[in-house]
């Protein structure tokens, strides 16, 4: 065999097969019209040469469209899924060569059906991937069974389901992060007797699996380090913001001696806002997610701590994962753990500033 130049191109192949170059790209990318003998001496010389095709090259040059659907529940401008999308669009445009586009949809966090809905409406839009924020694992498996059975690859965000196995995951252990704010709200205390866990739920729903694995590590530590310590709930109505200080009011009235709370949701800034008003009550409490209402609180001393897990990051890996996949052609990881990143008021300034 004549000596090849160390970048092999597709036209040495063609010249070692006695075919045409248009011949060699036809079995590369699987395509017809190349008779047998052809194939045969073509897929003969690429494992000799163990030839591995420049994806990025015949993706750009396939013209390929890609579609891709996401799901994340309802949110404010400014709240926690606010930066996911923003994630979600600079993968978009990083990946705008390949002709990629992505459509969100929306679904109620404390209403299982309207998550089912909209997932019925992605699956009928047949999508090349799928980038969700699962809800509870019955009703997130109507989903993934249909996409399992239209061969579309999605991938969770926010919190995983592991017996729905997704292509990938990104983000935090939560039932890790919460044993982990246990430990650091139990450093805070002198051995107190009672602490309180709030909580924004309607009709019996918290509308996060990550918020209740977060409270199973919570109370898990808990049970194994402080069992004598009672720990407290207050149930927000998630659909009735305009009662939460007339309920935080009842609760400190009735509970005049509790200093010590945790949210597992990134509505922090409501009882910190809350007690920034009522400035008689001393209070330490641990939050999670950088929205700006949460980061004011921390700055201003009424939230202690804030647990963080870089939501943009998650939208935007998520996409890079599907294009990855679909278009590279590349293998991923599946369980991708975001870090459990504890911010103060003194710490906080440096982690905004960190480049990714």
């Amino acid at each position: 065999m004549n000596k090849l130049p160390d970048r092999i191109r597709i036209k040495d192949i063609a010249r070692l097969a006695d075919v045409s170059v248009g011949t060699v790209d036809r079995v590369i990318h699987g395509r017809s019209g190349v008779s047998e003998a052809s194939r045969k001496r073509v897929e003969e010389i690429l494992e000799q040469l163990n030839y591995q095709p420049n994806m990025y090259a015949s993706a750009l040059a396939s013209n390929k469209r890609y579609s891709f659907a996401c799901l994340l529940p309802q949110h404010l401008e400014g709240e926690y899924w606010t930066a996911v999308e923003t994630g979600i669009k600079e993968a978009l445009a990083n990946y705008s060569d390949f002709n990629t586009s992505a459509q969100i949809s929306y679904y109620d966090p404390y209403d299982y059906h309207s998550f089912v809905d909209a997932g019925k409406a992605i699956v009928d839009s047949k999508p090349d991937g799928v980038l969700l924020a699962p809800t509870a694992p019955q009703y997130t498996k109507v989903l993934t069974d249909a996409l399992n059975t239209c061969s579309i690859p999605y991938i969770y965000i926010d919190s995983n389901i592991n017996e729905l196995r997704p292509l990938a995951f990104f983000g935090q252990n939560s039932h890790q992060s919460g044993y982990f704010a246990a430990r650091m709200l139990m450093m805070l205390t002198q051995n107190e007797k009672e602490i309180v866990i709030f909580r924004k739920i309607n009709e019996g729903i918290v509308g996060s699996n990550q918020q209740e694995n977060r409270e199973i590590g919570f109370r898990q530590y808990m049970k194994e380090h402080y069992p004598d310590c009672r720990i407290l709930e207050l149930n927000l109505h998630a659909k009735r913001p305009s009662e939460d200080n007339i309920m935080l009011d009842d609760f400190f009235r009735q509970h005049p001696d509790v200093r010590f709370g945790i949210t597992f949701n990134s509505k922090a800034y409501i009882i910190g806002e809350y007690l920034n008003q009522r400035q008689q009550i001393p209070f330490n409490l641990i939050g999670y997610d950088l929205l700006e209402r949460n980061i004011t609180c921390l700055k201003e001393g009424s939230v202690t701590f804030l647990i963080a897990q870089q939501p943009e990051l998650q939208g935007l890996n998520g996409i890079k994962t599907l294009c990855d996949y679909l278009i590279l052609k590349k293998e991923v990881t599946c369980i991708n753990y975001m870090p459990i990143d504890l911010l103060t008021a003194e710490n906080i300034d440096f982690y905004l500033k960190i480049p990714r």
